[in-house]
């Protein structure tokens, strides 16, 4: 009989569970305003009969159902209603809730981005006003505009203008004073200097037109200005929303709930965090798996794409690992946890997304110097330029000294090398190898030796049979019934056997430590699986284990499989021009026959953790650049030393906390065309930084020369930075 839903009684829905979807007003212990997500709704009246039931449950004080995104807004108080109840009653009625974690998130960015939409709307809107108003003065003959008539058009493009100025633009005067405040200057400071200058100057022509600033207004080129710049930041604002809502995704895959296995065979509802190592939940068609672990019972297709990327369904069976966030297609399995909470694959993703997403490469600081200084030298070339050109002609000097302010804006310069590291951590996330730490895309470029773990890096996690053999007996007949008997241990090496057995054939199980299982058959004659000395009084040095008894034994030698794109990894890494080194801990024999199978001709034995250690210190020490990857807990210390390291997804919590980067997909191809992506991103980022200085040398004298004005010096910059970011795009491919 299973428990009551959820399982979780007043006192245990406190603060800290119900943190990560709910707000407190009036502080911990009163009224709560929680976010939920709702399935199964399927027009707005279905948003009236949750109100309704939830309405009348004692301790809600409000419901609110957004029909179009099908989440609920619920005021209540948890110390007098559990929250089981209120996903029971929902239930009740046809609907299912799930906590929504990422609610004030993602309320935030609906604001941010309403926001930045109206200010492009209002930007662009009003510059093809203004414009329209402008086209008379640039295309009608001398005698053909009438002085009044031409004031007039001014004054509406100057009326049109002043939201822009207050609304549009209003965050690059922000932003500039914030920098200024902090005693920096930012690419905003010349941004709004340009805007500014550019509006005082237009404004004084046209209440003076025979006054020291001038006749030319500018309002055209100033609102085609914010409106370009606008729409730059609007794309920018989306790419950094699509990174938040892909860490949401990963991150709300989770289960908030699990089906825990009692020893007396019945089942509770618990929440997630409260899964223990050594728990056994069970995991029904539809469901997600709730923490990492091992298949003991069940078999059936998993989509894990949200965790590596691969769309296809993957079939896992007894012995199988599965990971947090998976989905169960087809099968109902029951999962010996291993791994929860924090140690999961999936959180770990969420916490190098989180990591990545906000940390500054050290390239990036150097920019942002350099931005700095270039912005402090246009500055005063621009004081520069207008002054002389104030002696020269005075009704040019404001036009030239914004043209240099804005052709000369650092936008291409700052956005070359977040454009492309961004580009290509996103290529290599399509790829299953997330980075942790942006500035190993440089250090990859420096690679020349590749170091590989063996076990569970090279080989898969499961051994394979590789030769089965006897002396006294039928050895296919034989190898039927060690399959039968394998299926009731979980050793590796009777896992490696138990795929299709059946163990009805066998009674009295009984496994012995160290050695093996032992049972016996329907007609009460004991057999054992295990260690060939077990089994037999005379084993066979050639095996790894045995199953039989006394006058019918089967030998079988186990071998680790190579992962299925392993041999194509190290063949791409010799045609880049790289070493190919393994290190193992593994027995000489098997660690040689691994090598042999994938080509690689560098390899070490019964390495530990300290002699791994030296040896790629060593390595070091003759100048080679160094490259590790491995999963286990012994290959923390060798990945902390490498200069570049790679976890495998499933891997030890211990390693993948020592990596800059975790390859969830664990496919090894991912580490050839992460170096080659590297280079090209080098190649990408020389490129633009190489633009972005040749397009200042070639603007800046023009702007000088009084031959470029205001509106080519916007289209320009816009171009520009535009020009950056689709190059860097091609690393997208």
């Amino acid at each position: 009989m299973s428990a009551p839903p959820l399982g979780l009684h007043a006192a245990e829905a406190d603060a800290r569970l119900l943190a990560p979807f709910t707000t407190w007003p009036d502080g911990p212990g009163g009224v709560a305003v929680s976010q939920f997500q709702v399935a199964g709704m399927h027009c707005a009246a279905c948003s009236g009969i949750i109100e309704d039931t939830l309405g009348r449950l004692p301790g809600v004080e409000g419901a609110s159902v957004n029909a179009a995104s099908a989440r609920l807004a619920l005021r209540w108080q948890p110390s007098r209603l559990p929250l089981a109840e209120v996903l029971a009653a929902l239930q009740a009625v046809g609907y299912q809730a799930t906590p929504d974690v990422a609610a004030s998130a993602r309320e935030l960015r609906r604001r941010e981005k309403r926001q930045a939409l109206w200010r492009v709307f209002v930007a662009g809107f009003l510059m093809m006003q203004v414009m329209m108003l402008a086209t008379p003065a640039y295309v009608a003959a001398a005698s053909e505009l009438s002085p009044d008539l031409d004031q007039l058009l001014r004054w509406g493009c100057w009326v049109l203008t002043l939201p822009v100025m207050v609304f549009s633009a209003g965050p690059f005067f922000s932003g500039a004073w914030r920098q200024l405040r902090a005693g920096r200057l930012g690419m905003d400071v010349p941004v709004a200097l340009g805007i500014a200058v550019t509006f005082v100057a237009s404004t004084g022509a046209l209440f003076d037109p025979r006054g020291l600033l001038g006749h030319e207004v500018y309002f055209d080129s100033l609102t085609m200005f914010v409106a370009l710049l606008l729409l730059a930041r609007w794309f920018e604002l989306g790419a950094r929303h699509r990174a938040a809502e892909a860490l949401e995704a990963v991150a709300g895959a989770l289960p908030t709930t699990a089906e825990r296995l009692l020893p007396d065979g019945r089942s509770e509802q618990v929440p997630a965090e409260r899964l223990a190592v050594g728990d056994r939940i069970r995991v029904k068609a539809g469901e997600a798996f709730a923490a990492d672990g091992t298949v003991l019972a069940g078999q059936g297709w998993v989509n894990e794409a949200l965790l590596t990327g691969e769309s296809a369904p993957v079939a896992k069976a007894v012995g199988a690992a599965v990971v947090a966030g998976s989905l169960s297609l087809d099968g109902v399995f029951t999962v010996a946890v291993q791994r929860v909470g924090a140690d999961t694959t999936a959180q770990g993703i969420v916490r190098l997304m989180q990591q990545a997403q906000s940390q500054r490469p050290g390239g990036h600081g150097l920019l942002d110097r350099v931005a700095a200084g270039f912005t402090a030298a246009v500055l005063l070339l621009a004081i520069g330029a207008g002054w002389a050109w104030w002696w020269i002609d005075p009704a040019r000097a404001v036009a030239v000294a914004v043209a240099v302010l804005i052709v000369t804006c650092p936008c291409a310069l700052t956005l070359a090398a977040p454009a492309a590291w961004l580009t290509a951590s996103g290529a290599l996330a399509r790829r299953g190898l997330l980075l942790a730490d942006l500035s190993a895309l440089e250090r990859l470029c420096t690679v020349d030796t590749v170091v590989f773990d063996k076990t569970g890096t090279l080989s898969e996690d499961r051994l394979r049979l590789s030769a089965h053999w006897s002396t006294s007996g039928d050895a296919d007949a034989l190898l039927a019934l060690a399959r039968g008997l394998a299926t009731f241990s979980r050793h590796p090496h009777a896992q490696a056997l138990a795929d299709g057995g059946d163990g009805a054939h066998w009674a009295d199980v009984q496994e012995v430590a160290g050695r093996g299982v032992q049972a016996t058959d329907v007609q009460g004659r004991p057999w054992r699986l295990g260690s060939p000395g077990w089994v037999s009084a005379d084993p066979d040095p050639r095996a790894r284990l045995a199953f039989g008894r006394e006058g019918a034994v089967l030998w079988l030698d186990l071998e680790e499989a190579p992962r299925a794109d392993a041999a194509e990894a190290v063949a791409a890494l010799h045609a880049q021009g790289r070493q190919v080194r393994l290190l193992s801990g593994d027995q000489p024999v098997a660690v040689a026959r691994m090598a042999e199978q994938l080509g690689i001709d560098d390899w070490r034995a019964g390495a530990s953790p300290d002699t791994k250690l030296a040896a790629v210190r060593g390595w070091q020490a003759a100048g080679e650049r160094v490259l590790m990857v491995g999963d286990g807990i012994n290959d923390a210390p060798v990945l902390a030393a490498a200069d570049v390291r790679i976890a495998m997804g499933q891997g030890a919590m211990l390693a993948r906390s020592a990596a800059d980067a975790l390859l969830v997909s664990n496919r090894l191809m991912a580490v050839p065309q992460a170096l080659a992506l590297a280079r090209r991103t080098r190649r990408v980022l020389g490129q633009n930084l190489a633009w972005a200085a040749l397009y200042n040398l070639a603007c800046v004298p023009l702007a000088l020369a009084g031959w470029l004005p205001p509106l080519a010096a916007g289209i320009g910059m816009a171009s520009s930075s535009l020009l950056v970011v689709l190059n860097a795009q091609r690393l997208q491919r």
